[in-house]
């Protein structure tokens, strides 16, 4: 279903945008409105609106649903769950939260501290 939603979606976002750049700019910013076309100035506006508007209405519908697919669908998938929680079971002992749990020792025990360096050798009888 929602494979199909998803299609039926593309193909009216690709109809809307093309209906969008066949109408007559207001300005001919770019030049290229105005002129002859295939249809009269008024006729074509009123078509391209109404076409316009219903597209966008349907563009609306679509991703409408989808969302309330994604939602509401068969697994919903939270990141949130999958991060063990304090007091849960499974939850390393002393997790306080998801940086605790990235890295270092599993028992929450604190890093040894490093070995100092070596002194350098001195020469004695110099």
């Amino acid at each position: 279903m929602q494979t199909i939603l998803i299609v039926i979606h593309l193909m009216v976002v690709l109809a809307l945008v093309g209906v969008v750049l066949m109408q007559r700019s207001e300005g001919g910013g770019l030049g290229i409105g105005g002129g002859s076309g295939f249809m009269t100035a008024r006729g074509a506006a009123n078509v391209l609106t109404r076409t316009t508007a219903i597209l966008a209405a349907a563009f609306f519908a679509t991703s409408l649903a989808l969302s309330v697919l994604a939602r509401y669908g068969e697994q919903p998938i939270d990141i949130l769950d999958r991060v063990p929680q304090a007091g849960q079971q499974g939850a390393p002992a002393g997790s306080g939260g998801v940086l605790d749990q990235l890295g270092g020792d599993s028992d929450g025990a604190a890093a040894p501290a490093p070995a100092a360096p070596a002194q350098p050798q001195v020469p004695s009888g110099q």
